[in-house]
Formats: structure tokens, C-alpha cells, sequence
């Protein structure tokens, strides 16, 4: 009995971590949709915007040409629209897809 009270135990993390991910986005001028270890982040262009995702924040800084400068964590990084992306401080990778007059999509993946 007390092995199988163990056992419960031990799954109950595992079947709360997607609410507790879930729980852990927050976003100020931006949607995120999250699916696993990748969000994608679309922010609203001439406001601060910016979403905390995947336990770092990411801030759209401006736009200039094709290229896109974030801040992820304390680095910032200039990623040039759909050109494979950069990888930031701590595995995160972000690969920006699209620029338009009002909004930026960037896609932010963690590697462990």
C-alpha cells in the first residue's frame, strides 16, 4: 500500500509540469503559444513588448531592415528574418519568422 501511495506521488509532478509551464508565461504587448521546450512569440511593434517564456524574458528591442533585435535574458541579439536564428546565453535559440508594419514573430526554443 505504501508503495503504491509512493508511486502516485512520484507521477504528480510529471502531470503538473504542463500546468505549472503553462502558468510561468507572462506577456506585455505579446501572445505566446508554448508547445513543450518551443514558444512562439508574437510581439506588437511600436510598444514595449515582451513575454517571459521557458523561465527567461525575451524583449523586442526594434526592427531595422530584415533584422530584428531582442533581448533575451541580460544579452541582446540581432536576428535577421528567416535566417536560421541565434542562439542566446543559456540554449536558447530564436529564429525570427516574420516582420509586418505591427507585428513580430519569433520562435524561442530551449536546449538542455
Amino acid at each position: 500500500m505504501i508503495s503504491s501511495v509512493r508511486r502516485k506521488l512520484a507521477v504528480l509532478p510529471v502531470l503538473l509540469l504542463p500546468l505549472a509551464a503553462a502558468a510561468a508565461c507572462s506577456s506585455e504587448n505579446a501572445t505566446t503559444d508554448c508547445k513543450g521546450n518551443t514558444c512562439t512569440v508574437t510581439f506588437n511593434r511600436g510598444v514595449d513588448a515582451s513575454a517571459s517564456i521557458l523561465g527567461v524574458k525575451v524583449e523586442l528591442v526594434g526592427v531595422q531592415g530584415d533584422n530584428v533585435t531582442l533581448k533575451v535574458g541580460s544579452q541582446q541579439i540581432t536576428v535577421p528574418v528567416s535566417d536560421g536564428g541565434q542562439q542566446a546565453d543559456g540554449g536558447v535559440d530564436v529564429d525570427v519568422t516574420s516582420v509586418t508594419k505591427d507585428k513580430v514573430v519569433a520562435r524561442v526554443s530551449l536546449n538542455p
